[in-house]
């Protein structure tokens, strides 16, 4: 049986490490990056001393660097991402900053994310160069910076696997694709909205995060946007989004595992006004994505055998 790595199920815990690397020259650095790349689930076990502690990684490839390091195969679906933009001087756009390795690290302790996040860039020495390093934490029971609580559509219970996860049946079983972006908050535009407003801008309550009834919900709200059903069933995707920043520059690192990289990529052309409805997602009006990659995290078998 394959086993996923073990930052991908489980509900995170208080503090999260992103680091993106872009590798020199990945022909060439292939064979040392896999096997810096396949010490990850050991550096987490070895750091995890404590159950408390709850330390988790995954590390996953961009679609470039995963051909490098296996030649031979590449899961179906492994698609790169491809920048959205709603038109001419819009600033509803997700660009494509790519990237060829993905860290992802959560424990209780913040300190123990950093102490991971330094032994693999050891591992890979002069090899890879930081494209984007970023600190998060919890925010006030799980909220984002909007104050407004943050992964209510998650699956739950053993969806999680089913939602994040390549099946059995697939010849990457375990694994799962991972999409990511970056989003700066206006914080001071926001927080001139009335209460009313950002929950309209949103489509829920602020305090008991109640989704609005469809009477009240505006159809540019975001869950308006990213809940999508298709054939009686809802599309899904396991987010361990995270708020991020200092007192300068601070928002949200949107990360969703899946086992089908199309269904964020519709959730965010819905969200951009790219899907052909005449609507846009208006919480893009108060933030705004500064990164967007694909990346596919291996089973742990399949990391090994790199």
């Amino acid at each position: 049986m394959s086993r996923p790595q073990s930052v991908i199920v489980p509900e995170p815990p208080e503090n999260a490490l992103f680091l993106v690397l872009r590798v020199k020259d990945r022909k060439q650095d292939a064979r040392a990056v896999a096997d810096a790349a396949a010490q990850v689930p050991a550096f987490t076990r070895r750091l995890a001393t404590k159950p408390r502690l709850r330390v988790r990684s995954a590390v996953a490839f961009g679609r470039e660097m995963w051909d490098a390091v296996s030649p031979e195969a590449r899961p179906d679906g492994f698609a790169k991402f491809r920048a959205m933009k709603a038109g001419k001087g819009d600033q509803r756009r997700a660009p494509a900053t790519g990237g060829d390795l993905l860290l992802h690290v959560v424990s209780r302790e913040r300190g123990l994310c950093f102490d991971l996040a330094m032994r693999f860039r050891e591992e890979l020495g002069k090899r890879a160069k930081v494209m984007d390093e970023v600190h998060a934490f919890r925010y006030r029971d799980y909220r984002d910076l909007t104050g407004f609580v943050d992964g209510t559509e998650n699956p739950s219970g053993s969806a999680r696997a089913r939602v994040a996860l390549l099946p059995s049946s697939h010849p990457f079983a375990g694994g799962s694709f991972v999409f990511t972006q970056r989003y700066v908050l206006d914080r001071a535009k926001w927080q001139k909205l009335d209460v009313k407003w950002q929950e309209g801008v949103i489509g829920r309550t602020k305090q008991h995060s109640r989704e609005l009834s469809d009477a009240m919900k505006p159809p540019t709200a975001h869950i308006a946007r990213v809940v999508i059903e298709e054939d009686g069933e809802e599309l899904e995707i396991l987010r361990h989004s995270c708020p991020y920043g200092t007192t300068s520059e601070h928002g949200l690192f949107f990360i969703a595992y899946t086992n089908d990289l199309a269904i964020p990529t519709k959730m965010l052309s819905r969200m951009i006004g790219t899907s052909g409805d005449g609507r846009s997602d208006h919480l893009l009006r108060y933030t705004q994505a500064v990164s967007g990659a694909h990346f596919f995290a291996p089973s742990l078998e399949t990391l090994r055998s790199l």
